[in-house]
């Protein structure tokens, strides 16, 4: 199946002299792909380095401008892929764009902690950021009828660009297993020093039944023997390397909302599904379980067309005390637009009495199987 990917015409957009432009995703999500591609068609000279090659360490190792300069030897784009694994890179790519003259810089990254925080965020204003995600429907060249044939695959196995190259259920569960292993929980533990992955693999998979539901740091905590302020600290590093995606309620203080609650998501379904180990088809699945797969899959489509889009509001949910309450909520210049996620259209619930009565002017949409592309393109 043929795939385009949205972000790269955006990458050629961003490259500038004087500046930086960080693409960030996950890893496997097609990073180092899609920076071949932009080289293929970029027309001037370029260096490409790779950031987990020991070699590279030590080119950039001494931070002056005569040695950058050296290294160069006139290009004037520099590619690094992977650069989080490149100490104190923050500080040598602010050394480059500020001294060196017509240089435009290139990185790629799958955490964004190293890159943007480690070394004192040197790159503020001369930096822009261009997020990759695993496959947005969007960027499938396929039919109507051809998207829902396989909308289950996309619910059980996800959408990391690899998926689509292998044929067999069993080839793909291996897939996502050894991607769980090998590469997302390494990251976690270089990011953070961690001795071994066991509390971080268990929190995952708490967190992977409780998709659409808030999260209790302390419940977290006590089933896991840690703090509740560690269980934040591990789901803050999770989405730093782009695991999970954090969900706040939205709230104006009104008497019956809930305002201090979060929800996580999963940036990928089948990422999910590895970490608890459960490929079903939805047929041997509860509907509770069918509904989280949905509300999941949905939220993630959604923020990355929105994402690539350059629409970007703010995502909330919405809860009472009394249990009403709204899947999803996006706010963009004082407008509010509400989301329900249900699997079936066969029940098509109304917007809840006390949102419309607090949020008369907000937008309500029940998003279900015939109404959820039009949702997620």
């Amino acid at each position: 199946m043929e795939i385009v990917r949205f972000q790269l015409q955006e990458l050629l957009k961003s490259l500038k002299p004087q500046k930086v432009t960080l693409l960030l995703g996950a890893r496997r999500v097609g990073k180092s792909i899609l920076i071949e591609e932009l080289l293929k068609i970029y027309k001037r000279p370029y260096l490409y380095l790779n950031g987990e090659d020991e070699d590279t360490h030590l080119l950039l190792a001494t931070r002056s401008v005569s040695n950058y300069s050296r290294v160069l030897n006139g290009n004037d784009l520099l590619v690094i892929d992977e650069a989080q694994n490149i100490p104190d890179i923050g500080k040598k790519l602010k050394l480059m764009v500020d001294s060196i003259k017509g240089l435009k810089i290139l990185v790629t990254g799958s955490s964004s902690f190293d890159i943007l925080n480690v070394s004192g965020e040197p790159l503020t204003g001369r930096s822009m950021t261009v997020y990759l995600y695993p496959i947005w429907q969007g960027e499938l060249k396929e039919n109507t009828l051809q998207t829902k044939q396989h909308l289950e695959d996309r619910l059980i196995y996800g959408s990391y660009p690899e998926i689509w190259q292998l044929k067999t259920g069993a080839e793909k569960k291996r897939y996502l297993t050894d991607l769980v292993n090998s590469y997302l929980l390494k990251d976690i533990l270089i990011l953070d020093g961690l001795r071994n992955a066991t509390i971080v693999y268990s929190l995952l998979k708490m967190i992977a039944y409780q998709i659409g539901k808030e999260v209790s740091y302390n419940e977290l905590g006590k089933s896991l023997g840690i703090s509740k302020n560690t269980v934040e600290k591990y789901l803050h590093l999770l989405t730093k390397v782009f695991v999970l995606y954090k969900v706040s309620a939205y709230s104006n203080n009104l008497r019956k909302e809930i305002s201090k609650s979060q929800r996580w998501y999963f940036v990928d379904n089948g990422i999910r599904n590895a970490v608890i180990g459960d490929f079903e088809p939805l047929a041997l699945r509860r509907d509770d379980e069918k509904g989280l797969l949905w509300e999941n899959y949905l939220f993630m489509e959604r923020l990355k067309r929105n994402t690539y889009k350059k629409i970007n509001p703010q995502y909330y949910f919405w809860r009472t005390y009394d249990q009403q309450e709204i899947d999803l909520v996006e706010v963009k210049n004082n407008t509010i637009s509400a989301f329900e996620f249900k699997f079936s259209s066969k029940k098509t619930p109304k917007k809840p009495i006390a949102f419309g009565k607090a949020y008369p002017k907000a937008g309500f949409k029940v998003i279900n199987d015939k109404s959820y592309l039009s949702f997620i393109l």
